[in-house]
C-alpha cells in the first residue's frame, strides 16, 4: 500500500510545484477540501471541458447546451428529494474527535483488500511473464478468490444496511471488521447518524425578510426545470439531450484524496430525454458511448471498468459507474443512470406546470424518461494527471519526471526555445511562436541550458519542444523534440503547424 501512497504524494507535490493545483487560501494555512487550479491546471481543465463539450454537444445534432443558475427556488430541492433524502451516514471517533462517513470507512477497508489482489496479480505476472493470464488467475487462484469473496460479501451487506437505513448494524459491521480511526488508531466509535449534505444560505435585504436557499448539490435539476424552455425554443423532438458544465456544492463529512472528493466541484452532465418504453435501449447506448469516450484518450482499457449499482437511488431503474484505476484503486469517475420519469413528474407536481412532450409519431403526450451521464470534471482531471505522471531513468546518472498527457489535453502544445540569448535566435524564436500561437497554446522560454528547459517542459507535459539554433537562421529549419520518446528531428518551419495539428486534431479522437 505504501508504494501507491508514495506515488500519490508525488503527484500532489508535482501538481503544486508545476502550477496545476494549489491549496485554496494557502497563505492563511489553507481551507480543507478546497483547491485552486493554477496556470497549467486551468488550461488542462478547460481542454477536458472542451473535449467533452465537442463530443457530447457539437457532435450530436440532438443535444444542446445550457448554463443554469447555482441558486434555484427552494422548492426545486423539495421536489428532487434532496431536502428529505440527501444524507450521508456520519460517525465520529471519540478519541481523535474526527468525523467520517461510515460507508467510506468500510469502502477504504475493502480497497485495502483489492490492493492486495492487485499485488497478488503483479507477483504472478512477474513470475509467469508473457504467459500470465490475469483473467484466468483471478478466477482460479484460491487466495484471490477468498479475498474477492470477502469483498463481495461485505459490499452486499453494507449496501443492504444503507438502503434499509439500519445504522445500528452499520456500526456493528464497522466494529466486526475492526476498522480503526486512521488518526487515533482506536475503534471507539459513536453511533451512526444522518447528515444532510446541502449548504444552506439566505437571500434578502434583512434577516426578517430573507429566504432560505441552497447551493445546488448537483447541476441536473437546472436541466429538468428548463426542459420545456429548451424543448420549445430549440424545437427538439424526443429523443434529445441537454448538456451542462457547472459548479456544485456538497458539505461532505470528510473530503479527501486531494481533488477526488471536494466540497466545491464541477460536473459535466447530460440528461437525455426518451420515450418511456425506450429507456433501456438508450441506457445501453450511452454506457457504450461514454466508455468509448474515455478509452479514446489512450489511458489504457484495463484502467476502466463498469460497476453496476446493486442498490438503486429512489429515482432510478438502472445505474452503473465507470470506474478508473486511480493510484488509490478503482473509484467512480462517471455515472450513467436511467432516472425514469421521476424528476420531471416531481417538478410537474410541485410547480403545477406541465412538463410533457407531445409526440406526433405516437399521437399522445407523455412525461419523458431520462438517461443521465454525469462525470466529475475534477475527478477526470485527477485521472488524467495521475495516469500521465511518470518517473523515468534517462541514463545511468539521470532521471526525469514527465507528464505523458494526451496531446489533445496538454496545457501547452509546444515550447519555443532559442538555443542561446544572442545572435538573433530569440527574435527568430518569437517570430516562429507568433506564427503558431493563434492555433496552439505555446510557451516561450530562454532561461537555463537547453537540457534543463527540456526537463521543465517534460514536467509540464508539453508534447513538443521547438529549438531554434544557428542553422535555423541559415535554412529556416528547427529541431523538433517529442516529449514521450525524446526523439529529435530536423524539420522546416513551414511544416511545423501541420505536424502539431496532426498530433492534437480532434478528429483523431472523436471520429
Amino acid at each position: 500500500m505504501a508504494n501507491y501512497e508514495d506515488i500519490f504524494k508525488k503527484i500532489i507535490s508535482h501538481a503544486k510545484e508545476y502550477g496545476y493545483v494549489f491549496q485554496s487560501s494557502e497563505i492563511y494555512d489553507g481551507l480543507a477540501a478546497a483547491y485552486d487550479y493554477g496556470p497549467f491546471g486551468v488550461e488542462l481543465k478547460n481542454n477536458i471541458k472542451n473535449y467533452w463539450w465537442k463530443s457530447m454537444v457539437n457532435m450530436h445534432e440532438n443535444i444542446v447546451g445550457l448554463d443554469s443558475a447555482i441558486f434555484m427556488h427552494p422548492n426545486t430541492w423539495k421536489a428532487s428529494g434532496h431536502i428529505d433524502a440527501f444524507n450521508d451516514p456520519l460517525i465520529d471517533n471519540r478519541d481523535s474527535k474526527k468525523r467520517y462517513r461510515a460507508d467510506v470507512l468500510i469502502e477504504d477497508y475493502l480497497s485495502k483488500i483489492e490492493v492486495k489482489i492487485e499485488k497478488d496479480c503483479a507477483k504472478a505476472q512477474k513470475r509467469y511473464g508473457d504467459n500470465f493470464n490475469k483473467t484466468e488467475f483471478i478466477s482460479t487462484n484460491s487466495r484471490v478468490l477468498e479475498r474477492q469473496k470477502k469483498v463481495d460479501e461485505i459490499k452486499e451487506k453494507m449496501n443492504h444496511l444503507l438502503s434499509s437505513g439500519d445504522f445500528e448494524k452499520i456500526k456493528l459491521l464497522i466494529n466486526d471488521l475492526e476498522i480503526k480511526c486512521p488518526v487515533s488508531g482506536t475503534n471507539n466509535w459513536t453511533d451512526v447518524r444522518q447528515f444532510n449534505l446541502m449548504f444552506k444560505t439566505k437571500v434578502g435585504a434583512t434577516e426578517g425578510s430573507s429566504t432560505d436557499l441552497y447551493l445546488r448539490p448537483e447541476t441536473a435539476q437546472g436541466i429538468f426545470v428548463n426542459f420545456s424552455n429548451v424543448q420549445k425554443t430549440t424545437r427538439m423532438k424526443i429523443p434529445f439531450g441537454i448538456a451542462q458544465i457547472g459548479k456544485a456544492f456538497r458539505n461532505e463529512i470528510i473530503a479527501r484524496q486531494f481533488i477526488f472528493r471536494m466540497r466545491e466541484f464541477e460536473q459535466m452532465e447530460m440528461q437525455f430525454f426518451v420515450r418511456p418504453s425506450d429507456e433501456m435501449k438508450w441506457y445501453k447506448y450511452w454506457k457504450e458511448f461514454r466508455m468509448k469516450w474515455h478509452e479514446s484518450l489512450g489511458m489504457g482499457k484495463q484502467n476502466y471498468r463498469f460497476h453496476d449499482h446493486e442498490t438503486l437511488a429512489h429515482y432510478a431503474n438502472a445505474a452503473t459507474d465507470i470506474q478508473f484505476n486511480f493510484p488509490f484503486g478503482f473509484k467512480e469517475l462517471e455515472g450513467i443512470h436511467s432516472r425514469t420519469d421521476f424528476d420531471l413528474k416531481s417538478h410537474q407536481k410541485y410547480s403545477g406546470k406541465k412538463l410533457q412532450f407531445f409526440d406526433n409519431e405516437v399521437n399522445k403526450s407523455y412525461v419523458p424518461y431520462v438517461i443521465e451521464t454525469s462525470i466529475g470534471l475534477d475527478r477526470m482531471f485527477l485521472a488524467v494527471l495521475s495516469h500521465a505522471f511518470h518517473e523515468e531513468q534517462v541514463n545511468d546518472n539521470e532521471k526525469r519526471v514527465v507528464l505523458k498527457l494526451p496531446s489533445l489535453l496538454a496545457p501547452v502544445k509546444a515550447a519555443v526555445l532559442p538555443l542561446t540569448k544572442k545572435d538573433g535566435m530569440p527574435q527568430k524564436a518569437k517570430e516562429i511562436m507568433r506564427s503558431i500561437k493563434l492555433d496552439f497554446n505555446c510557451q516561450y522560454e530562454e532561461k537555463d541550458s537547453i537540457g534543463k528547459r527540456y526537463r521543465r517542459q517534460d514536467a509540464i507535459g508539453t508534447p513538443f519542444c521547438i529549438t531554434v539554433d544557428h542553422q535555423t537562421l541559415d535554412d529556416n529549419t528547427i529541431t523538433l523534440r517529442d516529449r514521450d520518446s525524446m526523439k529529435q528531428e530536423r524539420i522546416a518551419v513551414n511544416k511545423l503547424h501541420s505536424i502539431i495539428y496532426k498530433k492534437i486534431n480532434l478528429a483523431k479522437y472523436l471520429l
